[in-house]
């Protein structure tokens, strides 16, 4: 999986019908990262420089004000044939992204890396959140694949929004090839980390050699060589000896201009929420967005 949260709520379900977790968090056979994403901005270069000339830096708060703008584009310094600003977020249900960014978002909102159930229910912050989800265009029709349809379809996705740093570096060149207006990227300050955990089942369905056997393929992949191969698709080494501008191939070496960062501050990331937070938020969505 790309996130330690799809590991969570895997558990949550299991954890019903067997009683007991399926993927543990210690121990031999603990999940552990073998390569390292996170989400940051991505918004077209003409829509950046307009938000970021009215507002300054690009934050949670400065999209939600950007999304309930009820003179649209224009009344935020746009081009009228611009409309109203349309948020770009995975589908929830979909894309563990979706409810990455909803947890970033809270963050913001809260400013600080943790929150909780309490939090969720907070009936201002369902309010806050409402507004900032309605900016999405339609998520009854948009796929597990945002980054790519950013880049297919363009304008008609989105303005910009919170994805995976590595889908978004992946589709830069697609972006650019169909659009002509490349996309600007940006850090937030509450980073949500991806951790790609390698996660071994445990339990007697798996024997203790198909158990050993995993490890050893979770051995391959950080090995430097392949370490080194994530680059080519915009993932992070979870080996720390292996910088991000190792090859040639690195793909923050080539669109290091658009606003890569080599190296991001872990002091504000997100940490990761509890399993009934997660199940909170994805039951808030499907209440009261995703109908």
């Amino acid at each position: 999986p790309d996130s330690r949260y799809l590991v969570e709520l895997a558990n949550a379900a299991y954890k019903e019908r067997l009683g007991r977790d399926v993927f543990l968090t210690d121990g031999e056979y603990r999940a552990r990262p073998i390569a390292i994403s996170l989400f940051n901005w991505g918004l077209y270069n003409s829509r950046a420089e307009v938000l970021e000339q009215k507002y300054g830096d690009i934050d949670w708060n400065v999209i939600h004000d950007a999304a309930t703008a009820a003179g649209g584009w224009p009344e935020l310094g746009g081009e009228p044939a611009w409309g109203f600003f349309k948020l770009v977020v995975p589908n929830p249900s979909r894309n563990v992204g979706g409810l990455a960014a909803m947890i970033a978002a809270a963050g913001e909102y809260y400013d600080r890396t943790n929150i909780s159930v309490e939090d969720v229910v907070n009936p201002e912050f369902q309010a806050w959140l409402k507004e900032l989800m309605g900016a999405v265009t339609d998520f009854s029709s948009s796929s597990a694949y945002t980054a790519e349809d950013f880049a297919l379809f363009g304008y008609s996705v989105g303005d910009g929004g919170q994805l995976l740093e590595s889908d978004l570096l992946q589709n830069m060149q697609g972006i650019l090839t169909r659009w002509e207006d490349p996309l600007a990227l940006y850090y937030p300050k509450y980073v949500t980390w991806f951790d790609f955990p390698f996660s071994v089942w445990v339990g007697p369905e798996t024997t203790a050699l198909q158990k050993n056997a995993a490890l050893e393929f979770q051995r391959f992949l950080l090995s430097d060589e392949q370490q080194q191969a994530a680059l080519a698709y915009g993932l992070r080494p979870a080996n720390p000896n292996i910088p991000v501008d190792a090859t040639e191939e690195s793909l923050f070496t080539k669109w290091a201009d658009r606003g890569v960062l080599p190296v991001v501050p872990r002091t504000t990331a997100m940490r990761s929420p509890d399993r009934d937070t997660l199940l909170a938020l994805l039951r808030w969505f499907e209440l009261n967005v995703n109908q």
